[in-house]
């Protein structure tokens, strides 16, 4: 791990004196003795983070370069997470997503198979390391690493499908180590709706979808409404006799229409019902603008790909669209309307009820700046103290909050499995 000197001086670097942001916007200087704190906060308290992707990114570039692991034991140059990235950043427990492409829903069993698969990995590269990573079932598992110096890699499954038709399964993939399942990905799938889609199979929970709720909850895995509908995200509320989460979602109220994110009455029902929203760092998660210019480009692309008869896995679309990025330049947020994000949960839900889910590794080259990977989590703490955020505000966010839904989910498994026994 860097030292504070060391980090301190390559922030200095970068954002010494005064700076334009992505808007063009002026910037104001970094306090030194504050980023400093910001640092120490990050590795005196435990970093879990909601959503990283990971596991499918191991798996394509294994794929592709023929090779068994990607070793993120060492930097890699590649993607947002290494290991000495991850500790420069005090990341501690991030949850590594089993993410299921809604494309395997169309196959019975390939969504199972590749779930395995991923778990797999995930536990292969414990095994392989085990002097900097280890696997967590438990909060405590996450302190007990922590203490060790060793990096916590508890998993959540994003996409119910690999549960299938089979309720069994779902106590299946809690013994294989999943804690969270997002519900369902791009698409309807056989337990809800989803978020992108305009089918409305369900118009929320399926009735499957209900019995996999109650069994999540009496196994003791956490119910991640992260990609649903609407509707499905009050069937839910209405159903569980847990806390849920939302793993990586951010605020609808800076994105309108976007029904991906929260909205405000959504995230004050998921207060009350004593849960987390953890705040996606996808720049068109954050700001509509954003999202605005990013769908222009993706228009004028499809546009010049229809006028010369060109399909999207052509080589001649993929060079046009990353000339045609190059030369129209990115489009990013900035770090400051993360914590704006964070400042809404807070206003609409209190400190409780919010946390971090950056989807690194998942969102691709869209993260706000100051947090393009996972060494850049002490850039937002410092945003946060200079905001008023008080020490113990900031260690709920990086992590108490979501260790009290994740214990009250174990609880709640315990008192219903004890019922049940009765």
């Amino acid at each position: 791990m860097k030292n504070c000197c060391y980090l301190i001086l390559f922030l200095l670097i970068i954002f010494a004196g005064c700076k334009e942001d992505s808007t063009g916007n002026q910037t104001s200087e970094i306090d030194p003795v504050l980023m400093e704190k910001a640092n120490e906060l990050a590795h005196k308290y435990i970093i879990t983070d909601g959503h990283v992707d990971l596991p499918y990114r191991m798996r394509v570039m294994n794929f592709r370069l023929q090779r068994e692991y990607l070793d993120f034991a060492v930097p890699t140059g590649e993607g947002d997470f290494d290991f000495e990235r991850a500790k420069e950043g005090g990341l501690d427990a991030p949850f590594m997503s089993i993410y299921i492409p809604s494309e395997n829903q169309k196959t019975p069993g390939s969504s199972k198979i590749l779930a395995d698969t991923l778990i797999d990995m995930v536990e292969g590269v414990v095994s392989k390391y085990p002097d900097k990573f280890a696997l967590a079932k438990t909060p405590k598992d996450v302190q007990a690493n922590f203490e060790k110096g060793l990096i916590s890699l508890p998993m959540g499954m994003e996409n119910g499908a690999p549960v299938e038709t089979d309720i069994a399964n779902v106590a299946y993939f809690h013994q294989r180590g999943i804690r969270y399942i997002t519900l369902t990905h791009g698409k309807d799938n056989q337990i809800c709706d989803s978020s992108y889609d305009t089918t409305y199979t369900w118009n929320g929970l399926s009735p499957f979808g209900e019995e996999v709720v109650a069994e999540m909850n009496r196994v003791g895995i956490m119910v991640d409404i992260s990609h649903v509908s609407d509707s499905t995200f009050y069937d839910v509320i209405k159903l569980t006799k847990s806390p849920v989460i939302a793993s990586h979602s951010s605020c609808r109220k800076f994105t309108p229409g976007f029904e991906r994110n929260m909205n405000d009455e959504m995230i004050k029902l998921l207060g009350e019902n004593g849960g987390v929203i953890q705040i996606n760092f996808g720049s068109s998660f954050l700001d509509e603008k954003v999202r605005d210019a990013d769908d222009k480009r993706r228009e004028e692309i499809r546009k010049w790909a229809k006028e010369n008869n060109v399909k999207r896995e052509d080589s001649a679309y993929q060079v046009y669209a990353r000339e045609y990025r190059e030369k129209n330049g990115p489009n990013y947020a900035d770090i400051s309307i993360v914590a704006d994000h964070i400042d809404h949960v807070v206003k609409l839900a209190g400190v409780d009820h919010v946390g971090l889910g950056s989807d690194f590794d998942g969102v691709g080259d869209s993260l706000p700046v100051g947090l393009k990977d996972v060494s850049d989590y002490p850039n937002l703490i410092y945003e946060l103290l200079k905001r008023g955020y008080t020490d113990e505000d900031i260690e709920k966010i990086c992590y108490k909050n979501v260790f009290r839904v994740w214990n009250q989910v174990e609880e709640t498994a315990q008192t219903l499995q004890a019922q049940s026994a009765g």
